[in-house]
């Protein structure tokens, strides 16, 4: 009675179910190992926060950007900010507040520049009015930040037009300025001489697993669903042709 699985309608439909249960696994499998990335990252970067600073040569060259392992390690640089060179980091919301993101040169004694993420300044409702920026410290000026990598991106997000870029990358900002630059940059910790009022400081990553643990879990069911669907289906055609060859009995009264 189990002949029927092998028409060519019962083993079309195996056939979907296994592909289809076959991508459903993959996109398991995937979304596991973007958990276990996560994992890992979350891990070098606890290592990386709770480290003591160090000096920003020992991680930026102004050859090769930071290693990624090096990504959120704090760092530490003498220089002089360079305010005229200044570069606004555009659709920076924060709570559903816009903003921008001031991103100043730092130039240090080697001559070479560091890009200072400052941090964030609210942006008035109309596009067309400039924000209110505050000023660095003049003079020398001792900075502490967390160690970021370049962001990619296309020339009309990352090279500065009207001093304002949309992605943040030292290498692009470099074109347009007059000494070499340190590739990555820092987000701002702290910096001596303090100066008030001042951009507001970004927050350290969050470090939770993300759902792709879940995610991976859910698309194995998704696949366990889609045989159990075409066993059910099996199951019922099989009883039906049961009842179907069961013999009539009459009765005579």
């Amino acid at each position: 009675m189990l002949r029927f699985l092998f028409t060519r309608r019962w083993l079309g439909l195996l056939l979907a179910v296994v592909v289809v249960g076959f991508g459903c696994v993959q996109l398991g499998l995937w979304q596991l190992d973007r958990y276990d990335e996560r994992q890992d990252f979350n891990t070098t970067t606890r290592t990386n926060l709770a480290a003591d600073p160090v000096a920003a040569a020992e991680v930026f060259s102004v050859t090769e950007e930071p290693s990624p392992k090096d990504e959120w390690r704090a760092v530490t640089a003498t220089g002089s900010y360079d305010e005229e060179h200044r570069v606004l980091v555009l659709y920076r919301t924060k709570d559903g507040v816009p903003g921008v993101d001031v991103v100043v040169p730092l130039v240090t004694k080697s001559g070479a520049a560091l890009m200072v993420d400052r941090g964030w300044v609210r942006t008035p409702g109309n596009a067309n009015v400039d924000p209110d920026v505050p000023a660095p410290p003049p003079g020398t000026v001792t900075v502490t930040g967390w160690t970021r990598i370049d962001a990619e991106g296309d020339a009309d997000e990352v090279v500065p037009v009207d001093g304002t870029v949309r992605a943040i990358s030292a290498d692009a900002i470099a074109e347009t300025l007059p000494y070499d630059v340190y590739d990555g940059f820092v987000e701002l910790i702290s910096e001596t001489p303090a100066v008030s009022p001042a951009p507001q400081q970004a927050e350290p990553p969050e470090l939770g697993g993300g759902p792709h643990f879940f995610y991976g879990i859910q698309w194995f069911f998704f696949a366990l669903l889609a045989l159990a669907f075409w066993g059910y289906l099996a199951w019922s055609e099989h009883k039906q042709r049961n009842a179907r060859s069961q013999p009539s009995v009459i009765s005579t009264g």
